[in-house]
């Protein structure tokens, strides 16, 4: 199941499910068959161990044939971030892919070694943006801004002291996510001032659930620059997978349910060309993971 986050209209944000080019609102779908759904993706993701599999079998049972008003194709509604505002900072993984630590070793003066542990960073909600929305480039602020494609999981249960082997029954689903980085505002080793700046955590375009992606350590992600494909990978060369971010984070933090992990990026960023090349107003960004979707963002000078 593919869930967004859309509006329509002057309308304020609506939970929807993607159905054969079509946006189906998840409130009003439910009330016609006698279920009673929200209208955003946080408090469906609170609820998702009843709601999504009842939602499924009302999809099923209507086969195809939608009650007048519950549904718009998707060109005619705006999408937005699948969880506009998350209720806590994204946690970000960093140098998760062997070839980016050593593309980072040799321009960011990070470990050239392997990391024993899962390097975790973090993200606030306002640096979230939807599909489509614009990049900020603040040339006081930097002049090395990067781009990190990176599959995002969204945890569907709470998670405390979580073992590996039961790890991926707490992920709800998986989403794309740009981890947009200005490499000249690290501070003392700390990242957070670097990727958590506003409109630095790109998101969506949709989330999709975990039953539809029987592997995520098998999807190729991408991304380019102005046409031109700069990180082409796949999740299998995570150092540290899915299980692995979970039990890590969960050992000491407590995951809920709309938590974000954004899981690492492959090699091929900006810091790690020679030359290196940054984001500049009227680029444009293109991101996907195969099976999960596509964002494209345009970077824009403030």
């Amino acid at each position: 199941m593919r869930l967004v986050t859309y509006t329509l209209g002057s309308s304020g944000a609506r939970l929807g499910v993607l159905v054969d080019g079509l946006v189906v609102d998840v409130e009003r779908f439910g009330a016609s068959h006698g279920l009673a759904s929200p209208s955003d993706m946080l408090s469906f993701i609170d609820n998702s161990v009843t709601l999504l599999p009842a939602l499924r079998n009302c999809l099923d049972d209507a086969n195809r044939r939608l009650p007048v008003g519950s549904a718009v194709p998707v060109e005619d509604v705006k999408l937005q971030a699948p969880i506009p505002r998350p209720r806590k900072n994204i946690f970000g993984i960093g140098l998760n892919y062997r070839a980016h630590v050593a593309e980072s070793a040799k321009s960011l003066d990070t470990d050239k070694d392997l990391p024993k542990q899962p390097v975790v960073f973090s993200k606030p909600p306002t640096s979230v943006i939807g599909p489509g929305a614009a990049i900020q480039h603040n040339a006081k602020m930097t002049q090395q801004l990067d781009w990190e494609v990176e599959l995002a999981v969204i945890i569907g249960k709470t998670a405390t002291r979580i073992p590996v082997e039961k790890a991926m029954d707490h992920v709800f689903g998986y989403s794309v996510m740009i981890d947009v980085s200005a490499r000249d505002n690290r501070r003392a080793g700390q990242w957070i001032f670097s990727k958590g700046m506003d409109t630095y955590a790109p998101f969506g375009p949709c989330i999709v659930t975990s039953d539809e992606i029987p592997d995520p350590h098998d999807l190729r992600l991408w991304l380019t620059k102005n046409g031109v494909t700069k990180q082409d990978s796949n999740t299998k060369y995570m150092i540290f997978d899915v299980p692995a971010l979970i039990a890590d984070i969960s050992s000491g933090m407590t995951l809920e349910p709309g938590d974000i992990i954004a899981t690492g990026t492959p090699e091929g960023v900006g810091a790690g060309m020679t030359p290196q090349e940054w984001l500049w107003p009227g680029d444009v960004v293109e991101a996907g993971v195969d099976g999960v979707g596509v964002i494209r963002h345009p970077v824009v000078a403030i």
